[in-house]
């Protein structure tokens, strides 16, 4: 199929996720054809760093010949089995082992999902199902974080606290609550230090908690870093002080680590950077480098005992999916759980990490750039129209978009998001060299957009 009508294809058939339909129509598709480090090419041969790792997951870049052989291997052997009903199969039995021993803090079990989305949905409907089982039916509130994403799924999307994926699907359900987003950069008054701004949102949620009842308060959901709300890194103290709170009111803590976790942050858990102690976490995407679907999520011994009881009550925990720890989805994340220890994936991020956010800061000192901010090799510089009061640029001028229309020109492909936030998350394997080369496009493209419309230099 050539270009042209694989193009056209495209736009008479495919229905894209987080796209605009209409200008989709006129632009359509950069089609991606191959994949190599952290390269991927188009169609017409032109090669972009993917300075997303996809969505946020690719971490071992796109040619890993172990996952594949991974797969092949287990295609032959066993291509599809379930855990229903008391069956099993070694991958996902050797999965579980796994990621309970290699988690941060104890965790007990672990149920399989097929994405983020998937596992925060989940964890909800256990969240609920454990309260009912230990007598607390009144206790399901579930707190999230304006600003917060934890999927798109129906309760998912409802934790997420982004007003684009509740418009227009009459969302968030009930039950679902939103505290302050701890980004001292926006959010934070005149004069107030980060720990200060630390206790304010500490504040915030202890206010809530007390105005809808502890007792009605079942968990709260906080990504380490959060990612599609702007790469937002919360106060060195914010979460040392929000922990206390939660455990006052004998509140369940799940941590989001499905951007964060698998060395994202510099360890292998943003749980593990941030000094988190979860009761429950849900992971995703770089698990299998995202080669094929699978999602998981932990609970501890406390959540599993709620669950045991009132699945020997019921006669079954009525929740899974047919591709619950698909055999070949969980051997591909056994091999890229291996390949992580092997190639002391977490030792590159600590050599790597710093040369990004190095050049992450340099940007601070550009026209445009109001807040560069990250860790290990997650980062955004947030773009405004005024850097001394902070005020954004007028919403129909698209500044984010545009540099990161340029930047893919330049050949390299990122994410803007609200706020004209523009995002990078490139593949753990990235090299200093190619780091570089990464900014050096962006910056080329930042600098464009500086001139068309007119700031000053």
């Amino acid at each position: 199929m050539t270009s042209n009508s694989l193009r056209d294809a495209d736009i008479a058939y495919a229905l894209h996720p987080y796209t605009n339909a209409v200008a989709h129509e006129q632009s359509g598709p950069m089609v991606a054809v191959r994949g190599k480090g952290v390269r991927v090419y188009d169609d017409a041969g032109k090669d972009y760093i993917e300075g997303m790792a996809g969505l946020w997951c690719t971490s071992l870049g796109f040619d890993e010949p172990r996952l594949v052989d991974a797969a092949k291997r287990q295609m032959e052997a066993l291509p599809f089995f379930h855990m229903f009903n008391h069956k099993a199969h070694e991958p996902g039995i050797r999965l579980s082992e796994t990621l309970v021993q290699m988690a941060p803090v104890p965790m007990s079990k672990a149920f399989f999902c097929n994405s983020g989305s998937e596992a925060n949905d989940t964890a909800v409907k256990m969240i609920w199902y454990y309260h009912n089982a230990i007598g607390k039916p009144e206790k399901k509130k579930i707190i999230a974080r304006l600003r917060g994403y934890h999927g798109v799924t129906v309760a998912a999307a409802s934790l997420t606290g982004l007003p684009l994926n509740h418009r227009s699907f009459d969302l968030p359900i009930d039950r679902i609550l939103h505290t302050s987003c701890p980004h001292h950069y926006r959010y934070g008054e005149a004069g107030e230090t980060e720990d200060a701004f630390a206790d304010r949102m500490a504040a915030d949620l202890e206010a809530l908690i007390e105005r809808e009842g502890p007792e009605t308060i079942a968990a709260f959901f906080a990504e380490p870093v959060m990612g599609a709300g702007g790469v937002i890194v919360p106060p060195k103290t914010y979460f040392a002080k929000i922990q206390p709170i939660l455990k006052k009111h004998d509140i369940l803590f799940v941590a989001d680590e499905v951007i964060c976790g698998f060395g994202r942050t510099g360890k292998m858990f943003g749980s593990e950077t941030f000094g988190l102690e979860p009761d429950i976490m849900t992971m995703a995407k770089a698990l299998s480098s995202a080669y094929l679907p699978i999602s998981a999520v932990l609970i501890n011994e406390k959540v599993y005992q709620g669950i045991r009881g009132e699945t020997g009550k019921i006669g079954s925990f009525g929740h899974g999916y047919t591709y619950s720890a698909h055999p070949v989805a969980a051997a591909v994340a056994n091999e890229t759980l291996a390949i992580y220890a092997e190639r002391d994936i977490l030792g590159h991020v600590g050599t790597v990490g710093p040369r990004m956010q190095a050049r992450l800061r340099r940007l601070a000192d550009h026209p445009l750039v109001g807040e560069a901010r990250g860790v290990g090799l997650i980062g955004a510089v947030e773009l405004v129209a005024d850097k001394a009061t902070k005020a954004n640029f007028d919403p129909s001028q698209a500044v984010g978009p545009r540099v990161v229309n340029h930047a893919q020109a330049n050949g390299v492909i990122l994410r803007a998001m609200a706020g004209d936030i523009v995002a990078f998350s490139p593949p753990l394997v990235i090299s200093e060299a190619e780091v570089d080369e990464m900014f050096d496009r962006f910056e080329r493209a930042l600098n464009t957009v500086t001139e068309e419309i007119g700031a000053p230099a």
